[in-house]
C-alpha cells in the first residue's frame, strides 16, 4: 500500500522539477557558451530560458485558478435576446402558455419584453388602460416608441404637442387635439408629449400599441416635484382622479383643469382638498 502511494508523489515531484532541471542545464550551457559568444545562439538560449520559466510556473502546485464570483440568474428575456436565431428562441419557450398574456391576471397593465418575454425581439408591446370618469393620464412621452391609442368604450379627449419646430397657421407651437370615441384611434409619434382625459362620468377603456417592446414612459409635467401626497405616485402611466385636481392643477394645462372642473360638476363629484 505504501509503495502504491509513493509512486504518484514521486511522479508529481518529477513533473514539478523537470522544468527546473531544464532551466539549470540550459543556464549552465549558456554560461559555458559565453566564452565564445554568438549573438544568434545567445538569443535562442534566452528565449528557451523564458519558455522554461513559464512552464515551471504553470506546472507549479502553487498555480491555481482565481476564485470565481457568484453570477446572478440570467432572466428569460436575456436568454431570448442572446439566442442565435429566432428558431433557437423556441427552446426557451417550450409551453404553449408561454405565448399567452392575460391583462386580467397580471398586476401590470402592459405586455412588454419584461412582463411577456415572448415579445422579445418583436419590436412591439401592448397596454390596456381603464380611465375612471373625470380622470386623466398625466402629460408624458414614450422615449423609445410611437403609440397607437384606440378607445374601446366611452370617450377620451387627447392633446399632443409635437417636437420643436412644428407650428400652426399662426406660427405658434402646434397642439393636436382630438376627442376619440369607441372604435376610433389616434397616433402619438415617438417622443411626442401627450395626455388622455375621460370627460364623462363613466369609465373609459382603451388599448395602446407601441412600436417597441420597451417603449418607456417619462412624465413631463412642469412642477412635478411640487405635487403632494400620493398623487405623484400615480403620475407615471396611471390615471389621476379628477377629485385630486387641486393637487395637480399647477402641473396641467389650464384648459385641462377647466375640463376636469366641468366634468366633476356634471357628475356630482366633490374635489378632495389639496
Amino acid at each position: 500500500m505504501t509503495m502504491m502511494m509513493d509512486k504518484p508523489i514521486k511522479q508529481q515531484s518529477l513533473n514539478f522539477f523537470t522544468p527546473l532541471a531544464y532551466i539549470t542545464t540550459t543556464s549552465f550551457t549558456t554560461s559555458h557558451s559565453l566564452k565564445n559568444p554568438n549573438p544568434r545562439t545567445t538569443k535562442m538560449l534566452s528565449n528557451t530560458i523564458v519558455s522554461a520559466t513559464v512552464a515551471l510556473l504553470v506546472c507549479s502546485p502553487f498555480a491555481a485558478a482565481a476564485p470565481q464570483g457568484k453570477t446572478s440568474e440570467v432572466s428569460l428575456t436575456t436568454k431570448l435576446r442572446l439566442a442565435d436565431t429566432f428558431i433557437d428562441r423556441y427552446r426557451f419557450l417550450p409551453e404553449d402558455k408561454d405565448f399567452l398574456f392575460s391583462f386580467n391576471s397580471t398586476p401590470s397593465a402592459i405586455a412588454n419584453s419584461q412582463t411577456f418575454p415572448a415579445l422579445t425581439g418583436t419590436g412591439v408591446s401592448l397596454a390596456s388602460a381603464k380611465i375612471p370618469g373625470c380622470s386623466m393620464i398625466m402629460l408624458h412621452t414614450h422615449p423609445r416608441a410611437s403609440e397607437l391609442f384606440a378607445v374601446m368604450s366611452g370617450r377620451v379627449y387627447t392633446e399632443a404637442v409635437p417636437e420643436a419646430g412644428v407650428l400652426d397657421a399662426e406660427g405658434k407651437p402646434r397642439v393636436i387635439r382630438n376627442e376619440i370615441s369607441a372604435g376610433q384611434a389616434t397616433i402619438f409619434y415617438q417622443g411626442t408629449k401627450h395626455y388622455q382625459f375621460n370627460p364623462d362620468c363613466e369609465p373609459a377603456s382603451a388599448i395602446a400599441a407601441f412600436t417597441s417592446e420597451d417603449g418607456g414612459f417619462a412624465g413631463v409635467a412642469p412642477g412635478l416635484f411640487s405635487i403632494k401626497d400620493d398623487a405623484i405616485s400615480r403620475l407615471f402611466g396611471e390615471a389621476v382622479d379628477g377629485e385630486d385636481i387641486e393637487k395637480i392643477r399647477a402641473s396641467i394645462p389650464t384648459d385641462v383643469g377647466i375640463k376636469v372642473d366641468e366634468c366633476l360638476a356634471k357628475c356630482g363629484k366633490q374635489k378632495r382638498q389639496a
